[in-house]
């Protein structure tokens, strides 16, 4: 079993449940490590002091907060915990919600909660099915590592889980973060937007994340293995080409017909066309539609031929 990376107390109310905290995710990113060219001698990061040049120790590491330039305000580690808001260890829920109520973008990491001994399981267990019938999500404060995070508590199957979320002023106003946003009532023709609603609609799925894999992960290791055992690598498929806003609507009704939906028929070539610009959950859809055996082990590029190849037959035999 993993080790909790936190515990301490949920509490709703008067009820308080033990608790302990788990990550509930995992990275799988291929690591490597800093080399110097020609060699394979390692490069390592070290603390040093900018001023004489010398490695600092931790130990002698302390935090300054910059008044001006080179006038700093020190802080020892133990001053930051002594004013810590968790010194409680507390999950304080402060009222209830509906989880979907909340915006995406103010969540950050997920974890699962569990009762930190079995003497706790029933209130733990009441908490987590009360949540789960009436769809709502706690809203609490509670403090790790020396900082303070506002979470979320909901139900989750048979598992509480806690997301950490961003205050609303750490969310950054797109308007002054993004440029070339169209403006509100940007001229749009009926015609292409009813399109795009159709294939919004003919390309809907139904969401199951085990259908989805790292395929960049995946591209990194074969490059490895590759140059393990000496072969050629191949290269990735080139970045999708941006559409051409003057004809719209007839790549519309191309990605339609790649759909396989479209209300006009079309060649081979604008068929491979409109599939080069699907995701590969929209590319696995379609393989399961056409029979494609072996498709759920295939990565994106190996859909995409499998895919235009049965697109090709379909539309071979039709014409």
């Amino acid at each position: 079993m993993a080790r909790a990376m936190w515990s301490g107390t949920l509490s709703f109310g008067l009820v308080t449940v033990p608790v302990a905290l788990y990550s509930a995710t995992e990275d799988h990113s291929v690591r490597f490590r800093q080399l110097q060219r020609g060699t394979s001698d390692r490069v390592r990061n070290q603390r040093v002091n900018e001023r004489t040049g010398e490695e600092v120790s931790y130990v002698d590491v302390v935090k300054g907060f910059e008044l001006s330039e080179g006038e700093y305000v020190v802080v020892e580690p133990q001053e930051l915990e002594e004013i810590s808001p968790g010194r409680s260890r507390t999950i304080e829920i402060l009222g209830f919600v509906e989880l979907e109520a909340v915006e995406p973008i103010l969540f950050d990491k997920t974890y699962y909660l569990g009762p930190k001994g079995k003497e706790y399981t029933k209130v733990y267990a009441l908490l987590r099915e009360a949540l789960s019938r009436t769809g709502k999500a706690g809203i609490a404060k509670f403090a790790m590592r020396g900082r303070e995070y506002l979470t979320a508590v909901h139900a989750e199957g048979d598992t509480l889980t806690l997301h950490t979320m961003h205050f609303a002023d750490e969310v950054r106003d797109p308007h002054g973060e993004v440029d070339n946003l169209p403006e509100a009532g940007v001229a749009l023709q009926e015609r292409e937007l009813a399109a795009a609603e159709q294939l919004i609609g003919m390309l809907a799925m139904e969401w199951r994340p085990e259908d989805y894999r790292d395929d960049y992960e995946d591209r990194v290791r074969e490059l490895v293995e590759a140059k393990v055992e000496g072969r050629e690598v191949v290269r990735s498929a080139e970045p999708v080409v941006a559409t051409n806003v003057v004809d719209l609507m007839e790549v519309l009704n191309r990605s339609m017909a790649a759909v396989g939906r479209a209300p006009a028929p079309v060649g081979p070539a604008a068929a491979e066309e409109g599939l080069a610009g699907l995701t590969k959950a929209q590319l696995y859809e379609r393989a399961t539609e056409l029979g494609i055996k072996g498709r759920s082990s295939m990565n994106r590029d190996e859909l995409l031929k499998a895919v235009g190849k049965a697109v090709k037959r379909h539309l071979k035999a039709v014409s």
